[in-house]
């Protein structure tokens, strides 16, 4: 694993020292060869790459406008797509004319209250735990449960290119269990106009349970340290827009890749579509807690997919050059189709939760340090059965633009 990491810095620095293409260099930025015997590996590294960089960009090269001019400017870096002169191939003019519409269509913002970073990569380290909880009533008697699961911890290395990205997540629960009890993956996109997200969360881990009920008049309560009777599974995605898209950033605290400059907020709208299994088993209850449950019926298994619109209002507190604060919250409502064949439930329900998201930054120069909280609740209600469920999430966070 070191010797991976070590690999990993080695490329990272690399990709640093070429991110000075296409900018003016001065005599500051060439390292004299008398001082590389007292820089460390990793300046050695920076300063040959630097130094290779500029042999190429000053070595004689054919600057005849011919159709493969366009290849050699690369290679020294010295091309210009607006150029009108240069012969560049049509895919290449067209993804570029794309690309550039999409920036100004989707990605532009009031300097005065949004501007840019000014680097194209970024370079993250980070730190994830997480659980899930649930709480209600099982079944058509007195028998009340709460289940809490034991938080699953990840951490791992991310690595960015504008908006494509490429990292490694290492879960710390599942090497301490030795199998694979929890798996958490999410995807997102943020521009300026709206953000699309998705998720696959699965936990087979044993929760803390506090089981209570009525028997014969009489009440009763136990707690089940390790109760491994819960299975949860669920997925979705979810995109939304911003109406004040001008001046509220979104990626500022969660991306990384602007800087909100003064206060601003956004009422937010959009659509959630999701799917959602959990499933008790009896045989993991005490005896006590089995008696509650009547003749002839099972504990239920909560099956149904949620197709939901959304709509809420997220805020960007600038404190300061340095600190950012961002608060959201998204209810979504809308139609619950049940899957599971259960007594009752054999209709469908609205679908009634809610989302908050909350973000801090802090900014110098290159380097960004963050702290997020992500919190789903939702709601399912039937004649017999009633339950809430959450998810909670907190990540810390390091790194470096470049």
């Amino acid at each position: 694993m070191a010797k991976y990491a070590r690999m990993l810095l080695f490329l990272i620095l690399g990709l640093a020292s070429l991110g000075g293409w296409g900018q003016e260099v001065t005599a500051d930025t060439i390292v004299p060869v008398d001082t590389v015997e007292n820089m460390n590996k990793f300046q050695r590294l920076k300063a040959r790459a630097q130094q290779y960089i500029e042999e190429k960009k000053n070595e004689p090269w054919d600057t005849i406008r011919d159709g493969t001019y366009w290849w050699r400017a690369l290679k020294h870096s010295k091309v210009d797509l607006t150029g009108k002169t240069i012969q560049y191939p049509k895919f290449l003019r067209f993804a570029w004319r794309v690309y550039k519409w999409g920036d100004k269509a989707f990605n532009s913002y009031d300097s005065a209250y949004v501007v840019g970073t000014g680097k194209n990569w970024k370079f993250m380290y980070k730190s994830n735990i997480w659980n899930d909880n649930y709480q209600g009533k099982p079944s058509a008697k007195d028998l009340h449960v709460d289940m809490r699961s034991k938080l699953a911890a990840n951490m791992g290395f991310q690595l960015s290119f504008m908006a494509v990205s490429v990292g490694y997540t290492l879960g710390i629960t599942n090497l301490i269990n030795g199998e694979k009890v929890s798996n958490k993956v999410n995807f997102s996109f943020t521009c300026a106009r709206f953000a699309a997200e998705a998720y696959y969360m699965e936990n087979r881990g044993t929760t803390t349970a506090w089981v209570r009920g009525k028997t014969d008049g009489e009440k009763w309560k136990m707690t089940i340290k390790e109760f491994g009777g819960l299975h949860r599974k669920a997925y979705g995605m979810s995109a939304y827009y911003f109406f004040n898209n001008r001046r509220y950033a979104q990626a500022a605290a969660y991306c990384f890749s602007k800087y909100q400059k003064r206060n601003a907020g956004s009422f937010i709208a959009g659509i959630c579509l999701q799917h959602r299994d959990m499933s008790i088993n009896i045989e993991e209850l005490p005896q006590i807690a089995k008696e509650q449950i009547p003749p002839g019926e099972d504990m239920p298994h909560f099956l149904y997919n949620d197709y939901c619109v959304m709509a809420g209002y997220g805020y960007n507190w600038v404190l300061g050059s340095k600190w950012l604060l961002n608060f959201t919250v998204t209810p979504y409502v809308g139609y619950r189709h049940l899957l599971a064949t259960q007594h009752e439930d054999r209709a469908s329900a609205w679908s009634l939760n809610i989302r908050a998201r909350m973000g801090a930054v802090y900014n110098h120069k290159k380097y960004f340090v963050g702290l997020q909280s992500y919190g789903d609740f939702h709601r399912y209600k039937s004649q017999n059965h009633h339950f809430f469920g959450s998810l909670l999430d907190f990540t810390a966070l390091v790194g470096i633009r470049f």
